[in-house]
């Protein structure tokens, strides 16, 4: 059964003002619909304009022209509904994992032991048992990042959003993280717009993949991903995989 359509995008488009009356077209009439539960996934070259598409679903940037809907309404103001992971790591360094995990609840009103609950499930969830008290500099690069994630899901988004939130990270850290957030996926299915260079990763994670293109700055194509759930790491080693991959390598090679 086909599931509701969460955000519209409609012929969307973002103009920079660089200075000197000169400008730069970050995003060209970009026309999507995500539906709930999906994993989207969006690739294209640097500078295409896929970080800019998430900061407008957000509501960090505002559209040039058209128009961006999150069940039906226009997006004027950022939405409690949607949830956000960026590439730098966005722990506060003053309060531990549970504090930071925990922070989102408290602010939306839940008591002591409801932020407690929340925090152990998502701690749990991205495998911190153990280091819940300890703060940011006492952790790794991908430790840090599992709190990244845990928050955004413990703020209980509708949508999140998360842009390149992986990439900083080596090969072996980031496999494991992305095992770890489809496992949290789907458990909660969520509905994620995933920004990622790394074809094999969207492959992995996406439901969909949105190939976007430079010069114009808009969306090549979307293809489907066959691929069933639940998915392992294995999943690289089918032919499929690798013919996928290769038919996104040539997608990307026509406006690199």
């Amino acid at each position: 059964m086909a599931k509701n359509e969460i955000i519209r995008i409609e012929n969307v488009s973002k103009v920079f003002d660089i200075g000197r009356g000169n400008t730069v077209v970050a995003v060209d009439q970009v026309t999507l619909s995500i539906h709930e539960e999906e994993f989207i996934c969006i690739v294209g070259p640097s500078g295409c304009g896929k970080s800019t598409l998430l900061y407008l679903i957000a509501c960090l940037e505002q559209p040039s022209a058209g128009r961006i809907l999150i069940e039906g309404e226009p997006v004027v103001a950022p939405n409690p509904k949607v949830g956000m992971v960026f590439q730098p790591d966005s722990v506060f360094p003053w309060l531990t994992v549970r504090k930071n995990i925990e922070f989102g609840p408290a602010l939306r009103g839940m008591s002591v032991d409801q932020c407690r609950q929340v925090s152990e499930n998502y701690i749990r969830m991205v495998g911190l048992q153990g280091f819940e008290d300890s703060l940011p500099r006492q952790l790794s690069g991908g430790m840090k990042k599992r709190v990244d994630v845990a928050r955004a899901f413990a703020n209980s988004p509708e949508i999140l959003l998360m842009d390149e939130p992986f990439g900083a990270l080596d090969a072996m850290t980031r496999e494991k993280l992305q095992i770890e957030l489809l496992r949290i996926w789907n458990t909660e299915r969520k509905t994620v717009a995933f920004v990622t260079h790394d074809l094999e990763e969207a492959l992995v994670l996406g439901t969909r993949i949105v190939v976007m293109s430079r010069a114009p700055n808009g969306i090549q194509t979307i293809l489907d991903v066959p691929f069933k759930h639940p998915r392992d790491l294995i999943l690289k080693t089918s032919l499929e995989f690798q013919q996928m991959r290769k038919q996104l390598w040539d997608l990307l090679q026509v406006n690199a």
